[in-house]
């Protein structure tokens, strides 16, 4: 073999490994794209399945609400064959989340069985309707977190605005009124709050004439429309002040003693 033909077959060699290297990666790159996209849509069945279990929950419960007389055939058995699925598998994904989900699942299962069992001995349903409507609460709170912040705890979710909450429900069908005796939304962003989700505004804790009365002077300035903003000096003076007005109505004889003068 002559040089230029070592030197050829080295080249077309070279080639070829090239060549077969770069079809490896791009069989690689597409299992792997094809494991990120499954898994993606692993994940969004479990959303998806909850929230179907937790509509058709609300439906269920205020149907034996409205009618005590239904038998416990009125309530279906959930399943969740995603979030089974997800469990067998290497699924790489948040598994603190996933198993708050699976104890979510076991709260709506076990209210589910109790009022079951409730209707099939003819006692009255309003206990267990209660504890299947907290559960019912629980689940929505559970799936505003997975959906909307990954399933992080609410504490390490940050600041979310109390209507940002309202919104999402009202996308998913979840109305004010859904369950009898009770404002579904506002439960359930009592119930974030609760938890540790930090949701904004406040509730509100005075009312706007004993809040501005707490952090005013309104005789302060009678031509500032609040006054001026009380300091702590002020409060000792106030209480300096009263304390003299008291000590001269004693001295004079007291209210009785002004107004016999006055006459």
């Amino acid at each position: 073999m002559s040089e230029s033909d070592f030197y050829t077959f080295f080249t077309g060699g070279l080639g070829l490994l090239i060549a077969a290297a770069l079809l490896i990666a791009w069989q690689l790159w597409r299992v792997r794209d094809d494991e990120r996209d499954g898994a993606k849509s692993a994940l969004e069945g479990v959303s998806h399945e909850l929230r179907i279990n937790l509509q058709r929950m609300v439906t269920e419960v205020a149907q034996l609400a409205a009618n005590h007389e239904a038998g416990p055939d009125a309530l279906l058995p959930i399943r969740h064959p995603q979030l089974d699925g997800v469990n067998s598998t290497m699924i790489r994904a948040n598994r603190n989340a996933i198993a708050v989900v699976g104890a979510t699942y076991q709260e709506l299962e076990a209210r589910k069985m109790s009022l079951r069992a409730v209707l099939a001995q003819g006692r009255d349903p309003a206990a267990a309707l209660d504890d299947a409507m907290d559960a019912v609460i629980n689940g929505i709170a559970t799936l505003y977190m997975w959906e909307v912040h990954d399933g992080a705890r609410p504490s390490d979710a940050g600041t979310v605005r109390s209507w940002h909450v309202r919104d999402w429900m009202k996308s998913h069908g979840f109305t004010q009124d859904a369950l009898p005796g009770m404002y579904l939304r506002d439960e359930v962003v009592e119930r974030l709050r609760t938890y540790g989700l930090h949701l904004t505004p406040q509730p509100l804790t005075h009312t706007a004439h004993e809040y501005y009365n707490m952090q005013y002077d309104r005789h302060a300035d009678i031509r500032g429309p609040l006054g001026r903003r009380k300091v702590e000096k002020d409060v000792e003076e106030d209480v300096i002040e009263a304390e003299d007005d008291e000590t001269v109505a004693a001295t004079n004889g007291g209210p009785v003693a002004k107004e016999a003068e006055l006459h």
